[in-house]
């Protein structure tokens, strides 16, 4: 055997089929993350909207001792949220889902900016005097808190699912007025929009407000419902198209398949490659990624290998033992039903009725009587001969002190001897003549082989004649079906419970001992005889 490398044709790699597989797989890819994006956008949306992550600050009840440092509160990261800008232009696919901004929290921050405008003037004006303005701002103001009570009251964030957002505004709001949550939030707002708490620091009170309450507020949104009651959602639009596409190639996929495998039928040819169904099923979409692995795999854009293997060791690990026992006691079950069924007498009839089916004229009995009698008087006999002789003889010496007359002979004079004579050569003669008898049974002797298939074939109708008695026949079967009720009791539970890690670690290395062994049979060639 040799070790030949077969030339991979470049051609076959990158044919028409291969490219057509691993575009589709691309395509499957390409629509299992838009899907998984549709899913988790409006969960996410806070992030898409303002492109930052905001971690809160850890507080500890005790101080934590890591090695000389010791601290009671971990900030990270310090101060602000995280800023990542190029996240934001994202949430424009609010038009996607149907997204629209709230009417009264919009109207509440555009009136927030009528207000920044004014003061912003005087940051970049000194000379600015907010005194001739105060008349404008204080109409602001009024309506600020007329705003802020009915979005306390009517909670504008409900219809998003958003209350919680609405918690942390008022919860910041009471912290910053009143350095405490035991209050009023409606209180808060109050105060927070009054020219008295604004002129001590007008900047700095609204670049809180506009750090801290500003983006909470424009969390907020409206999706109208569509005439099916539910959430406008515009991406299953999206979707049919890619559906479509998915479904005209399963179509081509059943028609190719069923044509290739001759008496195939279209359902089965369809079941063939069942995972592609949830490619265009507007239901379950998270369930593509069954197919998008599968077809990646396919392509050997990404190797499951290892995976599968653990998959099918872990199904098998979970069913073995059930199945184990299911297929013992089914099987003896079925021979108890055999028995119960009166089989055993109808076996027993059939072999006094000589209706047993020879296959290859051959009695079989016989055969393996002479392959046993042939490799003892070849092997055995020579090998135990000094034992065999030495027991024939302690049986004739028995046999002779036993005997009154020859106990007589020994006292003649010079007969003293003639035992120990007597027994030797009695032992030797009688185990040499059992050897030549062996010894004649294992030659071809067809008068030999008539005569011992007479006595195996009366041996066994007097033996099956004796059991067809109907006392001993319903004891036998009683005694059967009550031992097999034993073995199903005692062993089969006992065997389904062997470790079952013990038995597939063995398969992976009969399986690593078989590679192993035909590596090394092509890696060395030689000859076989």
């Amino acid at each position: 055997m040799t070790l030949t490398k077969t030339p991979v044709s470049r051609n076959r790699r990158f044919s028409p089929r291969n490219l057509f597989e691993t575009c589709m797989a691309l395509l499957v890819l390409c629509n299992y993350i838009l899907v998984i994006f549709d899913l988790t956008y409006i969960p996410l949306r806070d992030f898409w909207l303002q492109g930052r992550l905001q971690i809160t600050l850890l507080r500890f009840n005790e101080p934590i001792q890591l090695g000389p440092i010791a601290f009671q509160e971990l900030q990270i990261p310090p101060d602000k949220p995280l800023e990542i800008p190029f996240v934001k232009g994202i949430a424009n696919y609010d038009v996607v889902k149907g997204i629209k901004p709230y009417r009264s929290t919009s109207e509440y921050l555009e009136t927030v900016d009528k207000l920044n405008q004014i003061i912003n003037q005087k940051v970049f004006n000194p000379e600015f005097n907010l005194q001739e303005y105060r008349q404008e701002i204080e109409k602001i103001l009024e309506n600020l808190r007329q705003k802020s009570v009915n979005m306390v009251d009517n909670n504008p964030f409900a219809s998003a699912e958003k209350t919680g957002t609405l918690e942390k505004i008022k919860n910041k709001m009471r912290l910053r007025v009143f350095k405490t949550e035991n209050v009023s939030a409606k209180a808060a707002f109050q105060k927070f929009w009054t020219w008295d708490y604004l002129s001590q620091n007008w900047e700095k009170e609204l670049k809180f407000f506009n750090q801290e309450i500003q983006p909470l507020i424009e969390t907020n949104y409206f999706r109208p419902l569509g005439e099916d009651g539910r959430p406008i959602d515009n991406f299953e639009a999206i979707d049919f198209f890619f559906g479509t596409i998915f479904f005209w190639e399963f179509m081509l996929r059943t028609w190719w398949i069923a044509r290739t495998h001759k008496g195939l039928r279209w359902r089965e040819a369809m079941l063939w490659r069942w995972y592609d169904i949830f490619l265009f099923v507007p239901i379950w979409r998270w369930l593509r990624f069954i197919p998008t692995v599968i077809r990646l795999d396919q392509v050997k854009i990404i190797n499951l290998r290892l995976i599968k293997e653990q998959a099918v060791k872990g199904l098998v690990a979970l069913i073995s033992k059930d199945i184990t026992e299911i297929i013992f006691l089914r099987i003896i079950n079925k021979i108890q039903e055999y028995i119960r069924r009166g089989q055993v007498e109808k076996f027993i009839d059939r072999s006094l009725n000589g209706g047993y089916n020879n296959l290859n004229d051959t009695n079989e009995v016989i055969e393996i009587f002479r392959l046993v009698v042939n490799s003892t008087v070849d092997k055995v006999l020579p090998q135990v001969k000094p034992e065999a002789e030495a027991l024939i003889k302690y049986n004739i010496e028995k046999i002779f002190s036993q005997t009154p007359a020859y106990q007589s002979l020994l006292r003649l004079p010079g007969m003293k001897g003639l035992k120990t004579d007597l027994s030797n050569r009695l032992s030797s003669q009688l185990y040499q003549s059992f050897v030549n008898i062996a010894d004649k049974i294992t030659q071809e002797d067809e008068v030999f082989e008539r005569l011992l298939q007479q006595l195996v074939q009366r041996f066994g109708q007097s033996l099956a004649g004796e059991l067809q008695s109907r006392h001993s026949l319903e004891r036998i079967e009683m005694l059967l079906i009550i031992f097999l009720e034993e073995v199903k009791l005692n062993y089969v539970q006992e065997f389904s419970d062997e470790d079952l890690e013990t038995i597939l670690e063995q398969t992976r290395l009969l399986h690593s001992q078989s590679s192993e062994i035909t590596l090394g049979e092509t890696m060395n060639p030689r000859r076989l005889p």
